[in-house]
């Protein structure tokens, strides 16, 4: 019967939510994603994993989002051309569709604009847009394929981008331990995460930690109750608007997944999801845990890693004699 109930949960699945998600949590449960444009995906799936979209030829879009490692790369900061030391942590690309906005301030509006960003960006993939699409254009593959799936005879990074973003659309977790609870399930999650759970209510932790993503839907400030320390430069929103008020305030990240996800924080200076959290309890809500009730949140918090995109790697086209050469050293 249990497993009939979620069975008939998972079909009647409509708009944003799960038909029988349970109305008084503010978790819901993620969405399969759902596929209109399967070639643009394929496309964008060898884009994704493609480094001669870079000026070294050796990074990709998956050297800082790796798929492998929870769609980030494990790192405090990035490394970027050159070996130069990013900015700020790498936010995960697993479920960014349900993100507001794209980057910790905001400043992108959707994956195809921030997806744009890290090719041209000195610090990261420091090409430009026209040698990026000159490099594609270079490969008949590539120009085949574009004009198979968007109809054009010559590519331009809107295309590029647009591929890119309809890939990262795909890239959602369902079916965590706690999704199934959600549908049902009573015995997907132990006693222990449940209490975590509940403590994660009952302290406040889901008043930016809510919805499907479990966050990315809002901007807060880091440090509400205890200013937050750290030697990091980034300034948030503020760096956008140049107001004081925006100073420190960053897009909630998700937590779908967030065992994997490690180090912690814009500036990536929590590898313990244990120290998180007694971080974040402490500087945002004001309240100092006990040790079994961080373990026990941290139990609920590792119930929200889903089912991680699979699928065959791209097998990429060969460049040719026309192909711009990489500069790994320059």
């Amino acid at each position: 019967m249990k497993k009939l109930l979620i069975l008939t949960a998972s079909l009647l699945c409509t708009g944003n939510a799960w038909a029988m998600t349970p109305s008084n949590e503010p978790i819901q449960p993620i969405l399969p994603a759902k596929i209109t444009a399967p070639e643009k995906v394929e496309l964008g799936k060898k884009l994704f994993f493609d480094p001669r979209l870079s000026r070294s030829g050796f990074i990709s879009c998956n050297s800082c989002h790796n798929l492998s490692m929870g769609g980030s790369d494990n790192l405090q900061t990035s490394i970027g051309h050159n070996w130069q030391q990013g900015p700020i942590n790498s936010p995960t690309v697993l479920n960014s569709s349900m993100n507001l906005a794209q980057f910790w301030d905001g400043r992108a509006a959707t994956l195809k604009e921030q997806a744009a960003g890290p090719i041209s960006n000195p610090g990261e993939m420091a090409f430009t847009h026209n040698l990026a699409v000159d490099t594609l254009r270079s490969i008949p593959q590539y120009r085949e394929a574009f004009k198979q799936v968007y109809k054009v005879d010559k590519i331009t990074i809107d295309e590029v981008t647009d591929a890119i973003a309809e890939f990262e659309n795909s890239l959602v977790t369902p079916n965590s331990r706690f999704d199934r609870w959600l549908l049902g399930d009573q015995d997907a999650i132990t006693q222990t995460e449940l209490q975590g759970y509940k403590l994660f209510k009952d302290i406040g932790c889901t008043a930016c930690h809510n919805g499907p993503a479990v966050g990315g839907n809002s901007f807060q400030k880091m440090g509400l109750v205890e200013a937050y320390k750290t030697d990091n430069p980034a300034e948030g929103v503020a760096g956008l608007t140049g107001k004081d008020a925006d100073r420190f305030k960053f897009k909630v990240p998700t937590l779908r997944n967030v065992e994997l996800t490690y180090p912690y924080f814009h500036d990536g200076a929590y590898w313990k999801l244990e120290e998180s959290v007694d971080v974040m309890a402490r500087l945002q809500l004001g309240r100092q845990l006990s040790g079994e009730d961080i373990d026990k949140i941290t139990a609920f918090l590792k119930t929200l890693t889903g089912e991680q995109p699979s699928f065959t790697l791209p097998i990429l086209p060969p460049s040719n004699n026309d192909t711009p050469r990489p500069k790994p050293f320059g």
